[in-house]
């Protein structure tokens, strides 16, 4: 069957943005004013875990310049959240660094200066700073509605363990943690907001407008209504701003001061805003000496720090994840997000999946190893078939696992590069079952002029969800893309979307966008077949117009016919569950393989060819999936090599980019391929699935067993800093 010819999906055209964002043009929240904007400052705790027995702030109120002081009772009318956090700290402290008050003053140095004014009155409480901690018997109580600190737990359960571990005829078992890491968006949170008699506007850096806006509607008691989330470009999210973060806050400071505000961030107030859960997994498998997986057992605790944020998930997911996408007839696995009194830890690229990946496909190679098999035969021998299911309640694996695997194998030529004497090289795949909520709404309007406006809820953070839409919209409606113009999220204007993340833009929103876009084209085609006196099957359209043998109509023309001057087409499309039925809306697939040297005599790994590859189904715009491919591979390589946050007595030190070291272009591999797998088997239009995450599951595994082969040495704990390799090398050769 020949595949469809298409003139913009499939083909890597110029982002719709670019012009704007490389000369400037784009503005950021942190770039607007809004007449009468006063500038808020936030005072942070100094105390990981203290009682707030009073604030005085009668000096800072009373200093020339200061309009508000926001405390505790200022917010005494207003509900809380799912997240647990508050708007600000209420009886207590639970991390250095939370919100105990806020000011909002006619410039930034007069907030700065008000905030050295306000005294806080703090009783210090006994703190638990990390995973042990917090778990241990006697531990202080962060919350006291949580029994030994724990905000979520999620177990899964198939088969007997018992039983299956006894049927094994190897049992490994290790233990594997991962580090606390920060998303490092280049824009970190800015939010501005307006209170009036009308309701609130916010403009902000917001991942999922439409999730804050009900949050802050239920915090003060609002409609939807009277809420209005307003969403530029995003420099970055990476799920640090999913959900809601200080929004509230920044909404009852502009509520006291009667004035609009705005708040950005430091990095270091960002870094203390929300992190990557740091992780311990414990492993246990049993496997037949011919490589068949029977069982696993797995313990994850997640640090989720002093709220919950969405760690719950986090724990639900990482309890899946852990598996793999490997057939296991015996599974349990314990997952549990820990409070401890740092600060908050939420949504990351992937949640739960590299913490968990790493320990789960580290542990496989050990297995290969012990059992003298290659790893990538051991991974294609317990690979899950297409429909099979990895657990009961969620979907079948929807992708063609040991194709992608032989691309990987095909494309870094493992089967030789692997095989010659102390080569350093390893790999890795990873399945997530994607969280997306699949609940989108779209909708299309053309204007008098045949041009384009689409409204779509999706957050434009560099990702490039705007040119994909674009494209799909093209495609459809068969119109220059120049000619079609999707602007940012507004809630008063823009229809639902659930949120920008779990890479569901493209399956999701795009199917809504695609819908509405074949909602319009029909309304066309009706005006054309009228207009030319012809059916509407004998219409084609291209580049604007509708064809009918030698007769041409353009969309303008058209709409002048219909209306005579003015008028509009309006298209809708929605998609929902019935998109796939069941969750996850799609697997997520992501494999690669690392190759290293080791400098042993100082621990310096250099990643010298790492090759991805990607299950796309389909991929709209190619350059700009390679893009996201290597981009998430890069923050692997990040939190593989030296991210990582580090606290003492509940400090983080290493707040800010001097300290907190970042993957730079000289971190870049010397060799760095992407591989596009194209099967349009997804869910998505053209058969797109989502892609963007996966790309970051596997680096981390990859790179330590390429350690492991070439120089005998396991590491079990990221990052691989070289110290931590020099001291690994020292150990082994005694």
């Amino acid at each position: 069957m020949p595949q469809k010819e298409f003139k913009y999906v499939g083909h890597s055209v110029a982002r719709v943005d670019g012009i704007d964002k490389v000369t400037g043009k784009a503005k950021f929240t942190g770039d607007l004013n809004v007449p009468g904007m006063l500038h808020g400052k936030i005072l942070r705790s100094p105390l990981p875990h203290a009682r707030i027995r009073g604030i005085d702030a009668s000096k800072a109120e009373a200093l020339p310049g200061v309009v508000a002081v926001l405390t505790a009772k200022d917010i005494s009318d207003t509900q809380p959240i799912y997240s647990g956090r508050p708007v600000i700290a209420l009886d207590k402290a639970r991390y250095i660094g939370e919100p105990v008050a806020a000011v909002a003053a006619e410039d930034i140095r007069t907030a700065e200066e008000a905030l050295a004014l306000i005294h806080v009155d703090y009783e210090e409480l006994p703190a638990a700073s990390g995973i042990d901690a917090a778990i241990a018997g006697g531990a202080p109580l962060i919350h006291d509605d949580a029994p030994g600190n724990i905000c979520g737990h999620e177990r899964v359960e198939k088969g007997d363990v018992r039983q299956g571990f006894a049927e094994s005829e190897e049992i490994v078992e290790d233990t594997f943690t991962f580090p606390m890491v920060y998303h490092y968006a280049l824009e970190p949170h800015s939010v501005i907001a307006q209170w009036t008699e009308e309701g609130v506007t916010v403009h902000s850096s917001a991942q999922h407008p439409f999730q804050v806006r009900g949050d802050i509607a239920k915090i003060f008691g609002l409609r939807q209504t009277q809420v209005r989330m307003v969403i530029p470009f995003l420099g970055g999210g990476f799920g640090s701003k999913s959900y809601t973060k200080f929004e509230p806050l920044v909404v009852a400071l502009a509520r006291k001061a009667k004035r609009p505000v705005r708040i950005v961030n430091s990095v270091a107030d960002s870094m203390v805003t929300v992190r990557r859960h740091g992780a311990r997994v414990r492993l246990k498998t049993g496997v037949k000496r011919d490589g068949t997986i029977v069982a696993r057992e797995a313990e994850i605790y997640l640090d989720t720090g002093g709220y919950a944020d969405n760690g719950p998930q986090v724990a639900a997911r990482a309890a899946t994840r852990v598996l793999g996408p490997y057939r296991i007839p015996h599974i349990r696995t314990d997952a549990s997000a820990v409070y401890t009194n740092k600060s908050s830890a939420g949504s990351f690229r992937a949640i739960g999946a590299p913490q968990v990946i790493f320990a789960s496909e580290s542990h496989l190679d050990m297995i290969a190893e012990r059992l003298g098999i290659d790893p990538a035969e051991l991974r294609l021998k317990n690979f899950l078939k297409k429909g099979e299911e990895l657990r009961a309640k969620l979907r079948g694996m929807d992708a063609d696992l040991p194709s992608s695997l032989k691309t990987l194998v095909r494309s870094s030529e493992w089967r030789r590069r692997s095989k010659k004497k102390g080569a350093a090289m390893g790999l890795a795949c990873g399945a997530t079952n994607a969280g997306a909520t699949p609940v989108s709404v779209a909708m299309v309007r053309m204007l008098a002029d045949g041009t384009l406006t689409a409204y779509a809820g999706s957050t434009e953070m560099g990702q490039g969800v705007r040119t994909v839409l674009s494209q799909i919209i093209a495609e459809e409606l068969h119109m220059p893309i120049d000619a079609i113009q999707v602007g940012g999220a507004d809630t008063k204007v823009t229809p639902y979307d659930a949120s920008t993340g779990s890479s569901r833009s493209t399956t999701l929103m795009g199917t809504a966008i695609q819908r509405a876009a074949r909602d319009l084209k029909q309304q066309l085609l009706k005006i054309g077949a009228e207009a030319l006196r012809v059916k509407p099957g004998q219409i084609q359209l291209l580049d604007g117009a509708m064809i009918a043998g030698e007769m041409r109509l353009s969309f303008k023309e058209a709409l002048q016919w219909r209306f005579g001057g003015g008028g509009e087409l309006i298209g809708h499309g929605d998609v929902g569950p019935e998109i796939t039925g069941s969750l996850p809306v799609f697997w997520e697939i992501g494999m690669g393989s690392a190759e290293v040297s080791v400098d042993k005599d100082t621990g310096e790994i250099a990643l010298t060819r790492y090759v991805s590859v990607a299950d796309v189904g389909k991929a709209i715009n190619p350059e700009g999936c390679v893009g996201q491919e290597e981009g998430a591979s890069m923050m692997g390589i990040g939190h593989t090599l030296f991210e990582q946050m580090i606290y003492e007595d509940g400090q983080l030190v290493n707040a800010g980019l001097i300290d907190y070291r970042v993957p730079r272009f000289r971190d870049v591999p010397a060799v760095f391929e992407t591989v596009l797998v194209e099967n349009e088997d997804g869910p998505g239009p053209h058969g797109a699935r989502g892609m963007g995450e996966g790309g970051l599951v596997a680096v981390a595994p990859a790179i330590t067993s390429a350690v492991a082969r070439g120089y005998g040495v396991r590491m079990r704990d990221l990052p691989l800093t070289p110290e931590r390799v020099w001291r690994a090398f020292k150990a082994s050769a005694k």
